[in-house]
């Protein structure tokens, strides 16, 4: 029984509407890989640094085979087949394709015995390293006691990773859950991934591994000073997406920000390209434990948050299907909404509460991200506070799973360490406060909650129906989210995403996929 009386034969309707969007899209994406993809792979086989000054190795080693018309082959069969001709080690061999002293041929012979054998070998022993951070990750957690629910939620974003570690441990200290590294803006538009530690960067930090690695051990000494696991949050979108996810998981990362859509509206990324990465890139987190978050909280910065309330809660359902198609359990699926009406509507809180109340009863198990206020934030920054205070109370009494922590200063500037401090006090007062309100409450049926919550799930209904009909691409073409239309054949990144060859082989996400054990204990 819901506490909004909700139909639940509507409930599994809109699920198999979900299902049967998503469907189409996994077919498609079954029959491509991408750059970032296949570079992926590289990374999780061993393959790390840079070369030619800056630029990544697994973008170096892409670009030869492409070169040599092999792309669509994938580079595990390929990379196998010249582990075997330099009879050295991962980097070794790397260092030979380098130097041109090897070289990939699309002639090769990828499918002898020996290079079947070479590739069991490669991914064994990446399954291993990903499963045992799993098990490192997992450990540290159990020996802590575990935070309680909503997840206080806050970022650091100075472009400075070692600033940055200095203002996670200050959160860290008067309470925070998660810490959250903001990426470096238009990062996600870059097809490579950074390496090594970064101190500059403009509205956020570059997301590396090396930087993953600095904050996971600061957040470490935090959890064992505050003695509670403080959860570590970074980005795994835009045109990295697969890449930024096996770097994640072996520096131990608790969640990455990760949306099937995002990428394609509010970065004009190819959605081909987005919908073969997001997949590969949710299969590593489903085997490492990885929490993802989603966006649908975007939609209402460029959306009415009442007029498209349903396209949230529409998106929100096609996210878990292909999460779930991405094998992600409902614990790891972190489904983004968003506290955004215009203050300035009477009875707008009790909307509020009917969305948030919503989404945590469609999707009873899942960890959901709530976001705070922006759209309407101003430059009076006491009256910010007064709407961030207001949604605290909201998802203290909607059970929410991660509360970002909004800052009275959103509107103004980069928050500093003082907003943050005022952010944590408000959520810490609310919290304790508020505490056990949730299951006293009753909804009244027919009232105005009630009755909004219902409209909202009659028109995503009536969306998932239409979109049935149309197919995904082409519902995006037509702006259906966010009041944003995409081309199919368009945005970025276009070029970097092939259809598979009848040699194709990807074995790490087979094993994934076949949840076979990787002998890690």
């Amino acid at each position: 029984m819901t506490k909004l009386n909700l139909d639940t034969k509507q409930i599994e309707r809109v699920r198999l509407l979900a299902s049967k969007i998503s469907d189409p899209i996994e077919l498609m994406i079954e029959q491509h890989s991408t750059f970032s993809v296949e570079r992926s792979l590289l990374r999780l086989y061993g393959v790390d640094g840079v070369c030619d000054g800056d630029f990544p190795i697994v973008n170096r080693l892409i670009e030869k085979l492409s070169e040599c018309g092999a792309i669509n082959d994938g580079i595990s069969p390929h990379f196998a087949a010249a582990m075997i001709k330099s009879g050295r080690d991962v980097m070794t061999t790397v260092k030979m394709l380098l130097a041109g002293s090897i070289a990939f041929d699309s002639k090769s012979d990828i499918n002898s015995p020996e290079v079947i054998e070479m590739e069991a070998r490669l991914t064994m022993t990446a399954m291993q390293r990903l499963d045992r951070c799993r098990i490192n990750r997992e450990k540290k957690r159990q020996e802590l006691p575990a935070p309680i629910t909503p997840l206080r939620y806050l970022i650091v974003a100075t472009g400075n990773i070692y600033e940055d570690r200095t203002q996670a441990k200050a959160a860290a200290q008067e309470g925070a859950d998660l810490i959250a590294v903001i990426r470096s803006t238009a990062q996600s538009l870059l097809d490579y991934v950074p390496h090594g530690a970064t101190t500059e960067g403009f509205g956020g930090t570059y997301a590396t591994q090396e930087n993953f690695k600095i904050m996971r051990q600061a957040l470490d000494s935090a959890s064992d000073q505050q003695q509670r696991y403080i959860g570590l949050v970074n980005y795994s979108s835009g045109l990295c997406m697969p890449e930024i996810a096996a770097c994640a998981a072996m520096e131990e990362l608790d969640m990455l920000l990760n949306d099937s859509m995002y990428g394609i509206l509010f970065r004009d990324i190819n959605m081909k390209r987005t919908f073969v990465d997001q997949h590969m890139s949710r299969l590593i987190c489903s085997r490492t434990g990885i929490i993802i978050n989603t966006g649908e909280d975007n939609y209402l910065t460029t959306a009415d948050a009442i007029e498209s309330a349903h396209t949230v809660t529409t998106s929100q359902l096609i996210n878990q299907a292909m999460g779930k198609a991405a094998l992600l359990e409902d614990d790891q699926l972190g489904l983004g909404h968003a506290f955004e009406i215009n203050p300035s509507i009477e009875g707008g809180f009790l909307r509020e509460l009917a969305h948030a109340l919503l989404a945590r009863e469609l999707f009873p198990h899942a960890p959901l991200k709530y976001m705070p206020p922006t759209k309407h934030k101003s430059s009076d920054i006491f009256f910010s506070h007064a709407m961030d205070t207001m949604f605290n109370l909201a998802s203290i009494t909607t059970g929410q799973g991660i509360h970002l922590a909004g800052m009275p200063t959103e509107a103004i500037h980069t928050p500093f360490m003082q907003d943050r401090y005022q952010a944590l006090s408000s959520i810490n007062y609310v919290f304790n406060s508020c505490r056990g309100l949730e299951d006293e409450l009753e909804y009244k049926k027919g009232g105005k909650i009630t009755t909004f919550a219902c409209e909202v799930l009659d028109k995503t209904e009536q969306l998932l129906m239409d979109i049935v009909d149309e197919g995904l691409m082409a519902a995006i073409s037509k702006g259906r989210f966010a009041d944003i239309k995409r081309g199919e054949m368009d945005g970025k990144g276009a070029d970097g995403l092939f259809a598979k060859s009848n040699r194709y082989r990807n074995p790490i996400m087979n094993t994934i996929k076949d949840k076979l054990p990787s002998l890690a204990l």
